[in-house]
């Protein structure tokens, strides 16, 4: 019979951190012990500490801001990269609450750039709004959309509390098609804000163009934080 190998001590740290922060000893955004003294508490070095706290804040658990310590980080959302999901449903779908707020809603004209995506004339009446979306009160979208207005008349209208903007443009003009751009950027200040993250912090980036059967319907920025947010996607 082989006997079991013990596993090294890092792993074993790493397995108790783990399982002190799901028993709820540290929770979403609280500071764990420095590594001085979980090295202490162990009886290790603190290079087995570190190794430990590493391969955590890889995994997502843990997130560590030099200067200010390690924090247990809220948990990754996944997202699908090749469908066009109501996050609403999405956020449900996982138990939790959805909740929108509006911070911008305009009429505009499309510039060179946005004619361009629209595939309209420059000074085409297009609508433009700004929401941030909530799940269970934390912020995990900025969502800037720009609309045809032509395909959704009553746009301006809606209540986004009760309809996100996908539902309703599903709903009004089907859709045809989409195309999608997806990069890491930095938040800049307004949307770092609203996203309650540092600014400049990474930001996982989704750019989006939904076509209808008439046409393009939306182009749509979405902003993601990036330490608690991933797409998945498979062929």
């Amino acid at each position: 019979m082989t006997t079991p190998r013990t596993p090294p001590r890092y792993q074993q740290i790493k397995d108790e951190l783990l399982a002190r922060i799901r028993a709820g000893e540290w929770q979403v955004g609280e500071a764990i012990p420095p590594e001085e003294g979980l090295a202490r508490d162990f009886g290790v070095a603190r290079m087995t500490v570190n190794r430990a706290l590493r391969e955590l804040t890889e995994a997502g658990v843990l997130t560590r801001t030099r200067g200010a310590g390690t924090f247990v980080a809220p948990p990754r959302v996944d997202a699908p990269l090749l469908e066009i999901r109501n996050i609403a449903e999405d956020i449900a779908a996982r138990g939790h609450t959805h909740t929108a707020e509006l911070f911008s809603l305009a009429r505009g004209e499309a510039d060179a750039a946005l004619a361009e995506a629209f595939e309209l004339p420059p000074g085409a009446p297009l609508f433009h709004s700004v929401l941030v979306h909530r799940e269970n009160g934390r912020p995990i979208q900025v969502e800037d959309r720009w609309v045809n207005a032509r395909m959704a008349p009553d746009y301006l209208q809606l209540d986004f509390s009760a309809e996100t903007p996908n539902a309703y443009l599903s709903r009004v003009a089907p859709l045809a098609g989409a195309r999608f751009t997806v990069e890491a950027r930095l938040a800049p200040r307004e949307v770092a804000i609203m996203l309650g993250i540092e600014a400049r912090m990474p930001c996982l980036v989704m750019r989006r163009s939904t076509r209808g059967a008439a046409g393009v319907v939306s182009v749509a920025t979405l902003w993601h934080p990036g330490e608690s947010y991933r797409l998945v996607g498979g062929i």
